[in-house]
């Protein structure tokens, strides 16, 4: 058994070898929480998520960081439209990150450390970057110097002359490409006293002192979106390297979800946030939806896309319910999930590949029923369990057991409808209007559904995909 994963700073897949046998150390850049979560910022921690949970399915001993930016410009920048304290609006969307998290069923991490509790640790390394000659002090801010770091860029593949300068007018840097660690205090900004004067980290300082911290010098995997391998990565790279840290061994960068063609971002305004979604969709469709394209797939957002997800999650649904009704009770996961399963998930995390396995297994499953072949049923059911639990997405599981409820009150409604369109056909053939009867089975037909007429009446279930 070899896990491969896709490294972006190899551009390449590679075996995955951890550190510590046995043992897997992940950091991912978490939330900045200056507003409410979208659909795209909950996309990458759920993708990680299923990580995870593939590591500890393969026996790792998995240690899963993920830190909260609650302090920066955008977050004071809100502090000042809005009137209110900065700590007030970031504690605020920290719990929202985590309602959202936990609404799609992610497990929580390991520790989850803030950026304003680790001020002595950045400042420890910025010490250590000034003595190694890699920072430097100016005005009150601290700044890295790029210039000294010959594997500056090495992660997104640039050259440091082609970068652009936004910064040229500020005073104090020795080169406008160097980045602010720490930023000189600003009237009515919070700040902090540190050896170089007042002031407030920069973005890129908190995630190389708390990866030290709580992972050490080396580490497994470190994640995150692809929009924050540069500056982001690329930066904490140098401050830790430079520092003296080996850092990560793997990158792992997922893709974003996009609104017509663009990324959901919060500054666009086309971001879907999570806590609209899930009044409009059962939270576990919307894990399938997020969840189960490859993660360094780009997600286009519809709604279309969406029903397509809630129609292909019912079939599994609805094939899980029917066993659990002929075998009288639950049906435990399988010990192991079927290789073809593991070969898709070992190579790269290729969840679209392990998800059609399932809708396999799912076919399969539906076939023994219809045989009356209780036993196979059930064993089918008990390998979907498995192999859904590793996705996340099993109804059965504790955390969607309110889920199952809303699942049944949304099918009872579907139901309710779906037979009044049947009693119209019903009637159409007693009256012998043979084209009205088999123009509303075609409509039926169209929206996904299949008409069994039976000696008890006509009955109805989803199609196959």
């Amino acid at each position: 058994m070899t896990i491969r994963l896709y490294d972006t700073s190899a551009r390449q897949i590679r075996d995955f070898t951890p550190l510590v046998p046995g043992c897997v150390s992940i950091y991912l850049c978490g939330a900045t929480v200056q507003a409410a979560p979208h659909i795209g910022h909950v996309r990458s921690y759920l993708n990680f998520d299923i990580a995870r949970r593939w590591f500890q399915y393969r026996g790792y001993d998995v240690t899963f960081i993920r830190n909260v930016t609650d302090i920066d410009d955008k977050i004071i920048a809100k502090s000042a439209e809005q009137g209110r304290p900065w700590w007030s609006i970031g504690y605020e969307n920290e719990r929202a990150f985590n309602d959202g998290y936990n609404e799609l069923g992610c497990l929580p991490p390991t520790y989850e450390p803030r950026a304003t509790g680790h001020v002595p640790e950045m400042i420890e390394m910025m010490r250590g970057l000034i003595e190694r000659g890699h920072a430097y002090a100016a005005d009150g801010s601290v700044y890295f110097d790029v210039r000294s770091f010959p594997g500056y860029l090495e992660l997104s593949n640039q050259d440091i002359d082609d970068l652009l300068q936004p910064d040229e007018g500020v005073a104090g840097k020795r080169d406008p490409r160097d980045f602010a660690m720490w930023k000189a205090t600003k009237p009515g900004e919070p700040d902090w006293e540190t050896p170089w004067g007042r002031g407030r980290p920069g973005w890129h300082l908190e995630c190389s002192a708390m990866a030290h911290k709580y992972l050490g010098s080396a580490f497994d995997i470190h994640g995150g979106g692809r929009d924050l391998i540069f500056p982001h990565h690329e930066n904490e790279i140098a401050q830790a390297k430079a520092y003296g840290d080996a850092f990560a061994t793997y990158w792992m960068h997922n893709a974003w979800v996009t609104m017509s063609g663009e990324k959901m971002s919060k500054s666009l305004g086309n971001s879907v946030l999570v806590c609209d979604m899930v009044k409009q969709w059962r939270p576990i469709v919307l894990r399938y939806y997020l969840g189960t394209p490859h993660y360094r797939s780009t997600i286009e957002y519809s709604e279309e896309a969406l029903r397509e997800a809630e129609s292909a999650f019912a079939r599994i649904e609805g094939f899980v319910q029917r066993v659990v009704e002929k075998a009288g009770g639950a049906v435990e996961p399988a010990a192991e999930v079927p290789p073809a399963f593991a070969e898709a998930m070992d190579d790269d995390l290729g969840v679209p590949q392990a998800l059609a396995i399932i809708h396999t297994t799912v076919r399969q499953g539906n076939s023994a029923l219809a045989a009356d072949d209780k036993e196979a049923a059930v064993a089918r059911l008990a390998e979907v369990r498995a192999m859904l639990g590793v996705l996340g997405l099993d109804p059965l599981d504790a955390h969607w057991a309110g889920e199952a409820d809303r699942g049944e009150d949304l099918h009872g409604a579907v139901d309710t409808l779906v037979r009044l369109v049947l009693e119209q056909r019903e009637a159409a053939r007693a009256r012998k209007d043979w084209a009205t009867a088999d123009a509303i089975r075609d409509q039926l037909t169209q929206s996904g559904l299949v008409i069994e007429d039976s000696p008890s009446g006509p009955r109805w279930t989803l199609g196959p995909r």
